[in-house]
């Protein structure tokens, strides 16, 4: 099916994903997501993967687990959060197949992944989304709460737990391998 990616309706989903929800996920499905959403960037990554290299506890359970890759800016007054959009993915890549082997079941940002990453999503069940670049306040408008978990002097770049109510994504990887950006510029190529 490569070079067919359909594009649907919305798919409500919820958090922590079930294998079976990941196992139903297709590239260009768009998706509405609600539960819990874990935040984390390039240095909670690295001292995340330094804390399963001493056998130790993460700062949340990874099986079924989401991270997005955002560094919110501060909550205006009367918000739960500040302007909330996702930063490039493929900064992650060093670090996302150990989390994925851990658990991690999917992962939210924009950019495409290395095949390390899709690899990793195949083996394991994982699933990356994209969320909208550009457009940090209204990826905000999701989020009905938001917790520092671990390392608050890293700022924006502390690990939260975000409570997310019909946050809109679109699948990019699946766990068959798939890519929607790869798919899309192959569409092109024809087209050209």
């Amino acid at each position: 099916m490569e070079g067919k990616t359909k594009m649907s309706e919305n798919k409500k989903i919820e958090s922590p994903l079930g294998k079976d929800v990941v196992k139903s996920l297709s590239t260009g499905d768009m998706v509405l997501l609600s539960g819990d959403v874990y935040t984390a960037r390039d240095t909670a990554h690295k001292r995340m993967i330094e804390l399963l290299d001493r056998g130790e506890e993460l700062p949340f359970p990874l099986e079924g687990a989401i991270i997005y890759y955002v560094g919110p800016t501060p909550a205006p007054p009367g918000k739960v959060i500040g302007a909330a959009g996702p930063t490039t993915s493929n900064r992650m890549d060093a670090y996302a197949p150990r989390l994925i082997e851990a658990g991690l079941a999917g992962m939210i940002g924009k950019g495409s992944r290395g095949e390390e990453v899709i690899d990793a999503c195949v083996k394991h069940g994982c699933v990356y989304f994209a969320a909208i670049g550009g457009a940090g306040a209204l990826m905000s408008q999701s989020i009905k709460s938001c917790e520092v978990l671990a390392w608050e002097e890293l700022g924006p770049e502390a690990v939260r737990l975000l409570k997310v109510e019909n946050m809109p994504l679109v699948v990019i990887n699946d766990p068959q391998g798939r890519d929607l950006y790869k798919e899309g510029k192959q569409k092109y190529a024809v087209r050209s």
